[in-house]
């Protein structure tokens, strides 16, 4: 067969991947940028205040913050690669694909819970390990926060332009340089806050399109004829390709070797992804101290039906339809590079609903990209302007020399992950390649960072030991594993899902067992003053805190807090008793532990080892769960935010009645 005979037919014209990737992009700029100048001339809230610019004041409402999180964690990787599990594995990749991202949200609640008590004041998670263990191990994981950062700016471009280049033939170089330009501008202008406000609107684009594909693919579609006419069209997919591993070689099983290895993949990523970005911790720092909890809870549940309901519909039907007339591939299925680039939606999508839904998938692809992107711009700039240029060029800059700063970073990191996609395309990495080495490279700082704010035993020769040899032990297995395992190390075996499982697992726990061994052998005592001395620098005087050091590092002294450690002090001067966070971390820990039974264990693992077959009714039931999940998502997502943000939302509309009663008033007696 031609090579010819299996491209990527593009059902939309180049003018239309242009229009989207830089029209919508800066019609997305120009809405925010109205809304952040309305948000500081008539509320309290002005993104020149370093405070404001980078941690939203530290008062944003558990509602915001769950759509934050929900649009953050929704990558172009949430949509397209979770696709091609269900693609490849069948009904179990999106089931994997969602626990791979939520039990780490859940697990993570508890981690931002901890940051309240224990440090409140700080910007960034890396201030966090400067002020407790100094120099080295602040350098240790500064390189783990920008290479996470360079990993997720891949793969959200990487992702994104595969399918803006396979719907319209737009050039793919050009569609890397494109998406991240148009983001830079309203995160240079509003700062955090404004990327909550983005997050919303673009979350409800991504709600209300995945509703459109959920009741098109199980409703109206004459080309699957609804949840029966895809479960027929599954069962027939199984005869004629059947899943390597699979009960029966069915896509209708949670008996799936490949999908069990698939989730362990998942996971191990997902950790990486979470705690080694400053995005999630920026969020974690912007919440409300007492709402913290029940942001996080939120997020991690609304997130799951994201991936679980937008898989299990486009990416089945994109295996369903492999031999429908009007599959963009036809008659060949999709090539194992098109499968790895995230383009199985995307074809179910032509199918579906042809030119519409291209159009669809295109607009739902660029809002994950631009969303996500425009947190990791916010998280990139904060680790720039606060870790390197605060500490160890400026250590006196205040607030406005620090938003500055931040300004100048995010121009440059918009051109250079632009520049960094187009390297990686260039070599021929690809989304898929990026997710399953995302938790090679990064799983070896996750437990040491997360203990660094939750444990007062940890060691500075345990954090930084730990990670090291974790990563050089999670090197080898990932070499071993390899060669073992497939035959050969090349770049395709490297990332493999068993090959990633071997290194990802091995970094995480060696990394993990070293760290809290190394400190039980001499530990530490630490009472967080230091971390907890953290102030904002806006108009603060922090000269006079050089007389405060702990032992291992140093901190900035806030008055009220060495009197009495007992409340934390929020930026704004309002106080929260202490006991109030350690409930909302024991919330935290009981929510984190149930979630995690019932969606890794409770749930997959009993149909797994009954090696069962789902029936027509029972998938008609699975189908009925997964759409009653993303209609509550929407609501926690979309709807929640609006309710919390009345008062603000009315003042707008106040403050803008009487501008223009004055203005017209003006005019008249003119």
């Amino acid at each position: 067969m031609s090579a010819s005979s299996s491209d990527f037919k593009p059902l939309l014209s180049q003018s239309v991947g242009y229009g989207v990737v830089v029209g919508v992009g800066f019609f997305f700029a120009g809405v925010m940028l109205i809304l952040t100048y309305l948000q500081s001339r008539y509320t309290d809230m002005s993104p020149g205040s370093s405070e404001e610019f980078t941690s939203a004041s530290r008062n944003v409402k558990p509602g915001l913050v769950c759509c934050g999180i929900v649009s953050a964690w929704t990558w172009s990787a949430t949509l397209l690669q979770s696709s091609t599990a269900a693609y490849t594995f069948g009904i179990s990749g999106p089931w994997w694909y969602g626990v791979g991202g939520t039990i780490q949200l859940a697990i993570f609640g508890m981690v931002a819970a901890k940051v309240k008590m224990n440090a409140n004041g700080a910007h960034t998670f890396l201030e966090i390990v400067q002020v407790r263990f100094g120099t080295g191990p602040h350098l240790l994981f500064t390189f783990y926060g920008f290479l996470c950062n360079l990993v997720v700016c891949g793969s959200l471009l990487l992702g994104g332009s595969a399918t803006v280049t396979a719907l319209t033939g737009m050039n793919t170089d050009a569609a890397c340089m494109l998406l991240p330009i148009g983001i830079a501008v309203y995160v240079l202008v509003g700062g955090l806050r404004a990327t909550f406000i983005c997050d919303w609107s673009h979350t409800v684009i991504l709600f209300v399109i995945i509703y459109i594909f959920v009741f098109k693919t199980y409703g109206t579609s004459q080309e699957t004829e609804g949840v029966s006419g895809l479960y027929d069209l599954l069962q027939a997919a199984a005869v004629t390709t059947p899943v390597e591993g699979n009960q029966n070689g069915s896509y209708l099983t949670m008996k799936s070797n490949q999908g069990l290895v698939f989730g362990a993949a998942t996971i191990l990523s997902g950790f990486a992804g979470i705690f080694c970005d400053q995005g999630y911790w920026q969020r974690a720092i912007a919440s409300h101290p007492t709402s913290t909890t029940k942001a996080y809870m939120l997020g991690g549940l609304s997130w799951f039906a994201v991936p679980f309901a937008f898989a299990s519909c486009l990416g089945l039907a994109a295996r369903g339809l492999i031999n429908n007339p009007k599959f963009p591939t036809y008659p060949s299925p999709l090539s194992a590079s098109q499968t790895s680039a995230g383009l199985a939606a995307p074809a179910a999508a032509a199918v579906l609903m042809g030119k519409g839904g291209a159009v669809a998938v295109l607009l739902v692809v660029f809002m994950a990209v631009t969303s996500a992107a425009s947190a990791e711009l916010i998280g990139v700039s904060s680790l720039f302007s606060y870790d390197i240029y605060r500490t160890y060029f400026r250590p006196n800059a205040k607030g406005p020399e620090i938003v500055k700063v931040s300004h100048y970073f995010i121009c440059f990191w918009a051109v250079w992950m632009g520049a960094w996609a187009v390297i990686l395309n260039k070599v021929g990495v690809d989304l898929g390649w990026l997710f399953y080495v995302q938790g090679v490279v990064l799983s070896p700082a996750v437990i040491p960072v997360a203990l660094t704010v939750s444990w007062s035993k940890l060691t500075k020769p345990a954090v930084i030991l730990g990670p090291i040899l974790g990563a050089i032990l999670g090197m080898a297995a990932w070499m071993i594993g390899c060669w073992k395992i497939l035959g050969s190390i090349n770049i395709t075996n490297l990332a493999n899902p068993y090959s990633a499982v071997c290194s990802g697992l091995t970094g995480l726990l060696f990394s993990g067992i070293i760290t809290v061994g190394l400190s039980l052998c001499k530990p530490a005592n630490y009472d967080f003053k230091g971390t907890r001395a953290i102030v904002n620098l806006d108009g603060t005087d922090t000269s006079s805190s050089d007389d405060e050091k702990t032992e291992e590092g140093h901190g900035e002294v806030n008055a009220i807090d060495v009197v009495n450690r007992e409340v934390i002090v929020l930026v704004d001067g309002n106080v929260v008793d202490i006991f109030v966070l350690k409930e909302g971390f024991k919330r935290a820990a009981w929510y984190s532990l149930a979630l995690t039974l019932i969606v890794t264990i409770a749930v997959p693992l009993p149909m797994f080892f009954s090696h069962y077959v789902y029936s027509k009714p029972f998938y008609t039931f699975w189908v009925s769960v997964s759409i009653i999940w993303v209609l509550l998502s929407g609501i926690f997502s979309v709807l929640l935010p609006v309710w919390e943000s009345r008062q603000e939302m009315f003042d707008i509309i106040v403050g803008v009645n009487k501008s223009l009663r004055r203005s017209k008033g003006t005019i008249v007696r003119a």
